[in-house]
């Protein structure tokens, strides 16, 4: 009886391991994909599902839930893509509509309210066109002390704009898209300014691999929603500095297409940065 018993642990005890680590792998399967889902990446999927047991449950409803996700990604997509497509013609009427009114602080008002709806239209055209996956970078030789210098001078605001190393002048040179990097910056230093506080510095700083160049502002900071989830269009931060939807998301969207990343942190003794990476 004993030996019978032996036995039939011996030949059990292959199988329970094999059960389990069978069990196992599908709930390891299972995780990782929720975390590309969680992560960003909605084509993360278990894959083919066998069998009824709860584990199969819980695939086949994580695979739900990515279908879900993607699907309400795509109608937001469309729905920006078509009410910027629907505003842009009233829109620009309305600019050359504007030519008709007379000189006056009202009127005034009238066109800076005006150019701001056109400025808006463009950037949920121009988020459209990043969402749809299309757009490529034109890469050239790119010296970066020249080019982000220019865009800076064309925000219209004092920045300060530092060089590591400081020689030569114009900064170390990356292949990259000049216009897509000059859009990078505009709005970096336009969010900097508008949502932070002076004095805003940029700096650039060569690398083994490429460089960084970083927009520091001196104001309350991003807030704790927008560090942990990144930029999100139409997203409303602490009441102390305000929306940061579109212009950071334009921002970041053309970084991905540059190849590079957009890491956005707090400084320790106060202030926004935002660090681009570029890669040689």
């Amino acid at each position: 009886m004993a030996a019978a018993s032996a036995v039939s642990l011996t030949l059990a005890l292959p199988l329970a391991l094999y059960g389990a680590d069978l069990l196992g792998r599908r709930l390891r399967r299972t995780s990782r994909t929720a975390i590309l889902i969680s992560a960003g990446d909605l084509d993360a999927r278990t894959g083919p599902t066998r069998g009824n047991d709860e584990v199969s449950d819980l695939a086949r409803a994580v695979d739900s839930m990515a279908d879900d996700l993607a699907r309400r990604l795509r109608d937001e997509r469309r729905f920006t893509a078509d009410v910027a497509h629907e505003l842009r013609t009233p829109v620009t009427g309305l600019l050359s509509a504007m030519d008709l009114l007379s000189a006056g602080r009202t009127e005034d008002i009238i066109r800076a309210r005006v150019r701001t709806l056109r400025d808006l239209v463009e950037d949920l055209l121009e988020i459209s066109r990043l969402d749809a996956g299309s757009e490529t970078a034109i890469r050239t030789p790119v010296p970066l002390g020249t080019v982000v210098g220019d865009a800076i001078a064309r925000t219209g605001h004092q920045v300060r704009l530092r060089l590591l190393p400081a020689e030569p002048a114009t900064g170390p040179v990356v292949e990259s898209d000049p216009r897509r990097l000059e859009r990078v910056i505009t709005n970096l230093v336009a969010n900097a300014h508008r949502h932070g506080a002076a004095p805003v510095e940029v700096t650039i700083e060569a690398t083994d691999e490429g460089a960084t160049i970083t927009v520091r502002d001196h104001g309350p900071g991003y807030p704790e929603d927008l560090l942990a989830e990144g930029p999100s269009r139409f997203r409303t931060g602490a009441a102390e500095r305000g929306s940061h939807g579109l212009g950071l998301t334009i921002a970041l969207g053309h970084t991905q297409v540059l190849g590079g990343t957009l890491t956005l942190t707090n400084a320790p003794d106060g202030g926004a940065n935002a660090t681009l990476y570029l890669p040689s």
